[in-house]
């Protein structure tokens, strides 16, 4: 049986950051637990931060949406733009080049008694700034770890970045996708778009086959960085977006 492709919508429109998408899992109650409390963030702010993939940018989503609050990202927050009535959420937060803008940010919102919901890689109070007075404040900011993912909650993760393309897989080739990715949300993510961009391109089903020469270089890459013979991937490295 041969992988298939659903034909309404044969093109990637991106993830579905809805909350009936969202997987709970003991990784990431905590950080459910504070997003239900928004009234009792310590001054209006709270930081969500973990590994790439682990759910950040869903959960700042799902708030959002709830909260009726702005979703801006990081690396283009420049100056002080205009304040939204209901709160932001920051994606990408780490990731800011001006920050000035964010040292401006987390005053404003204080001052106006809006709650600022960040995400990161790293906690705030590790972030490489530059600014005493934003090292300060990122340091005063309640952090939440989304923790690495229970292997239940990967092998849901998945189905989903497979649904997300439109793509069906036949068992086999699914359970192989399992046993043998590093069970991690970036390594399943970066597989599943390898194996969508080469099916689409050469217009081939997504077999065993295809999957082990597809996925070979990937593989042998993760293997060569678990030894210690090569050096671990930059933070531009695309398998980590």
């Amino acid at each position: 049986m041969c992988a298939a492709r659903q034909p309404s919508l044969p093109l990637f429109h991106g993830p579905r950051f809805t909350a009936a998408d969202f997987r709970q899992a003991p990784s990431n109650a905590e950080a459910l637990t504070w997003l239900d409390r928004t009234g009792d963030w310590p001054n209006g702010r709270l930081a969500l931060w973990g590994v790439a993939r682990c759910g950040k940018t869903h959960l700042l989503h799902m708030w959002a949406d709830h909260m009726g609050a702005a979703l801006w990202h990081g690396p283009g927050l420049r100056g002080l733009p205009e304040l939204p009535p209901r709160g932001i959420a920051l994606d990408d937060a780490d990731a800011t080049v001006d920050e000035a803008a964010l040292f401006h940010l987390l005053n404003a919102t204080a001052e106006a008694g809006q709650p600022l919901l960040l995400a990161s890689r790293a906690a705030p109070a590790r972030w490489p700034v530059k600014l005493p007075d934003l090292a300060s404040r990122l340091r005063a900011i309640t952090a939440v770890q989304i923790g690495d993912p229970e292997d239940a909650l990967l092998r849901a993760v998945l189905p989903r970045l497979l649904a997300d393309r439109l793509i069906r897989l036949p068992e086999p080739v699914l359970n192989w996708l399992l046993n043998h990715l590093p069970r991690t949300p970036a390594m399943l993510g970066e597989a599943v778009a390898r194996l969508d961009a080469v099916s689409l391109e050469q217009h081939r089903d997504i077999t065993l086959p295809m999957v082990r020469e597809v996925l070979a270089e990937l593989l042998s890459a993760e293997s060569d960085e678990i030894l210690g013979t090569k050096p671990p991937p930059s933070r531009d490295d695309p398998r980590l977006l």
